[in-house]
């Protein structure tokens, strides 16, 4: 019989049960994250299934994101509730400004090798950067684990994605995302894991691993998970002192297919409206007015995506004039090292309109919304119409690098292009 891929491995050992893909699995939860998109909801079912007492409240973490600051009475009024709630159950509650819920779990330790994470909003599959099976849950899956810590899943079948050779300058992460979802579609790994490998793994930082994670899910994918090396030790080190165990592939683990990535071949690349995968080679989109650019958001407000970003304004000379900067860092933390070096200040000179941390203008809850007509660049990972707030503004998806391009040069421009 074939061995097991490292999402089978890891649910296995979460449901103590020799499970293969395709299986229906009761497996314990080791954490699990909800957000004040989905808390709110997931309490009336809490309530509606019976719920007095939590299973464990010490593997809930409640983050208020979405709505920061909030825009209504409504929403004041759902961060009050969610407030008294963990309060009173002694859940762990990340305020309004500390960040966005996926970049504080990361940060704080909670997604581990070998682990189950699971978080009330699909881009919880981030966490799979760190060999942690994370997946998006819905809120009524979040009050039966407030319930009983427990959660059923089918077992995904897996597609290996294997990354060859490194990266070319003026190319990133987010690059290599776009390539994978213009290849793959927005339902090609529909319910299925994607496990990045190859000796490419290796040349990609922690925070590179996030942003491929985090967009496995727009390709429909249940997770997407990384191997666990040295990187992720170092990553990890000072966040916890939680003993943890890594899972790897077998050599004769049974994927579904296989996909090759030479890093080495990929040039920049955009997603143009209104789907993610309508991916092209960015010098293909070139010269396309721009009138805002975002930087944020889960996929792209961590401190190297700014530092990307900032190299960029530096050698073109700043924002074009008509251009509009928004700058959302992904969290507090974030924000402090932004501010220590000097990179916070430096985008404030280039005339960015700073947001708190938290999911700012990427869900058009909050922070600052395009108007109509307005074309947007964004280092996010949805461009649907509508998807920043405004169904009349049209969203592009790039990488940190090539959103400054385009606030250098007020169109869609090769980063490799401003002149250094």
């Amino acid at each position: 019989m074939a061995g097991r891929t490292i999402s089978e491995k890891i649910l296995a050992r979460k449901s103590g049960q020799p499970v293969r893909a395709g299986d229906l699995v009761v497996c314990e939860v080791d954490c699990a994250l909800g957000t004040d998109g989905s808390v709110p909801m997931a309490l009336d079912y809490f309530k509606a299934m019976g719920g007095e007492r939590l299973c464990d409240p010490g593997r809930l973490v409640f983050a208020l994101d979405h709505y920061v600051p909030p825009t209504s009475t409504q929403t004041i009024g759902l961060h009050r509730v969610m407030r008294d709630f963990a309060d009173r159950h002694g859940i762990m509650l990340h305020e309004a400004g500390a960040g966005i819920g996926h970049q504080l779990i990361v940060e704080t330790g909670r997604a581990l090798p070998g682990g189950l994470v699971v978080g009330a909003d699909s881009h919880a599959v981030t966490y799979g950067a760190l060999n942690c099976f994370a997946t998006g849950i819905g809120s009524s899956d979040l009050a039966a684990i407030m319930l009983c810590g427990r959660i059923w899943l089918r077992v995904p079948e897996t597609i290996r994605v294997v990354l060859t050779g490194e990266l070319p300058s003026d190319v990133y992460a987010k690059d290599i995302a776009l390539a994978l979802a213009g290849r793959l579609g927005a339902d090609g790994a529909a319910y299925q894991a994607l496990e990045f490998a190859g000796p490419g793994v290796a040349t990609l930082a922690l925070e590179d691993r996030l942003v491929l994670s985090n967009l496995a899910v727009e390709m429909g994918a249940k997770n997407g998970i990384f191997p666990a090396d040295a990187e992720t030790t170092a990553y990890l080190q000072g966040r916890t002192d939680q003993a943890f165990e890594p899972v790897a592939p077998d050599p004769d683990a049974s994927y579904s297919r296989t996909v090759e990535i030479a890093l080495d071949e990929l040039t920049p690349q955009i997603a143009l409206p209104h789907l993610v995968d309508r991916v092209v080679p960015l010098a293909d989109a070139s010269g396309t007015p721009i009138q805002m650019v975002y930087l944020g958001t889960c996929t792209g407000g961590r401190l190297r995506d700014f530092h990307q970003a900032l190299d960029v304004l530096r050698a073109g000379g700043g924002v074009a004039p008509g251009v509009q900067l928004v700058v959302t860092p992904a969290s507090r933390e974030v924000r402090d090292a932004m501010a220590a070096d000097g990179t916070l200040d430096a985008l404030v000179g280039f005339g960015a309109t700073v947001v708190e941390p938290g999911c700012g203008s990427c869900c058009g809850t909050c922070g600052v919304i395009p108007g109509d007509g307005v074309s947007v660049i964004s280092t996010a990972n949805r461009n649907f119409r509508g998807r920043m707030g405004n169904a009349k503004a049209s969203i592009y998806l790039a990488s940190p690098a090539a959103c400054a391009a385009a606030a250098t040069r007020g169109v869609v421009t090769d980063p490799g292009k401003v002149s250094r």
